[in-house]
């Protein structure tokens, strides 16, 4: 399948069935805590794109150039959040996305977001744009998964979908992977031209005449969350840290662990 026929599909993305409950029950309140809503839409990767994608209409007249969710969070009122969040669809069994664990999913993809936050105040790098593409990198992994459901089986037998080696598989076996597919989302949605260009060149940031930093810093925040997940030790973080992205960035090891703003041992959404 090709990936305009992938994003033709347009399938709703499922959300976290536990945000989606304490953001309706924060919006019902008569002065919702905006704070709370903020967080609560950043732990989301499905609900924080379709809240950008509604800030980023062009009847709002600012198509392309709001990046974070508080900018969106200013635009939208009360009764259109409610709304936008009551029509979410909720990803509550493993058949949601078949051959995904979205527990897993969501957990790492909002840790990709933390970590690519810090990374990006470390190299003068937008924080705002860099939590988004790091909350919004792999929704393209879900799109995936329910366009190829004959493919996924095999391909996940290779490697689970949060392996580091991920992009690459696909590139091989599809012929474009999850980055570029997350990308092409965000340009549809009408995302700012920098988070789009994070997202489609997060794999590689700076081969042959790209020179994409906050692709950078999603490639860094990716590979610690994704090592993470994968439980690996002190060797195999050394082994398979990114050296040549590091280096172009001025960032080695040793500085992007120490920038690792996360709990690991906290619960996976407690703030």
């Amino acid at each position: 399948m090709h990936m305009e026929s992938l994003l033709d599909m347009s399938p709703a993305l499922p959300s976290l069935p536990r945000a989606v409950a304490l953001l309706m029950t924060e919006l019902a309140h008569d002065e919702p805590n905006l704070r709370r809503i903020n967080q609560l839409f950043g732990t989301d990767p499905a609900l924080a794109a379709r809240l950008l994608e509604q800030a980023n209409r062009a009847d709002f007249g600012l198509s392309g150039q709001l990046a974070g969710i508080p900018e969106a969070l200013a635009l939208l009122d009360v009764p259109h959040l409610r709304a936008l969040v009551q029509t979410a669809p909720l990803g509550t069994t493993s058949r949601s996305v078949p051959g995904m664990n979205l527990q897993h999913f969501w957990r790492y993809s909002r840790n990709t977001a933390k970590l690519a936050r810090s990374l990006a105040g470390t190299v003068r790098q937008n924080p705002v744009a860099a939590y988004t593409a790091g909350l919004l990198h792999g929704l393209g992994e879900l799109l995936i998964h329910w366009g190829h459901p004959d493919k996924m089986p095999s391909i996940n037998a290779l490697l689970p979908p949060l392996d580091i080696r991920r992009s690459k598989l696909e590139l091989r076996m599809l012929g474009y992977c999850y980055g570029e597919v997350s990308a092409a989302l965000a340009r549809r949605w009408q995302l700012p031209q920098e988070v789009i260009d994070a997202l489609n060149y997060q794999d590689a940031p700076f081969i042959n005449q790209v020179y994409e930093p906050l692709a950078g810093v999603i490639h860094l925040a990716a590979w610690r969350a994704r090592a993470r997940e994968a439980d690996m030790n002190d060797k195999e973080l050394a082994v398979t840290f990114p050296a040549e992205v590091g280096l172009v960035l001025e960032l080695d090891i040793d500085m992007v662990l120490q920038q690792d703003p996360i709990d690991w041992h906290a619960r996976p959404y407690d703030d």
